[in-house]
């Protein structure tokens, strides 16, 4: 027998591991950063029917951006996704020129 007969244990290798684990710290920051944006929001709207007129533009401002982050941790939870089942994003080409140039 040589060295090289038997069984062998193939080696845990998790391809992208940087990537993923740069991605799921993205997740978890932006969902963080949205339930904080959603919990001032709730507390200035509070604030601003109690008659602080200068309330209502932070409380808008603080849904935008509860909006954003909800929308970005979204798109990087599906990039994430995509990166755990081993499938690569669709790339559209275009053909330069427009609908004239494909004629």
């Amino acid at each position: 027998m040589g060295k090289h007969s038997g069984q062998h244990e193939p080696e845990m290798h998790i391809p992208h591991a940087r990537k993923m684990l740069a991605l799921a710290g993205g997740v978890t920051a932006t969902l963080v950063a949205w339930g904080f944006l959603v919990v001032a929001a709730v507390d200035l709207a509070g604030k601003a029917r109690d008659g602080q007129g200068v309330a209502w533009l932070f409380v808008f401002l603080a849904t935008l951006g509860a909006t954003a982050c909800m929308f970005l941790t979204m798109i990087l939870g599906n990039k994430l996704r995509l990166l755990m089942k081993g499938e690569e994003q669709v790339v559209v080409t275009r053909i330069p020129g427009g609908r004239r140039a494909r004629k």
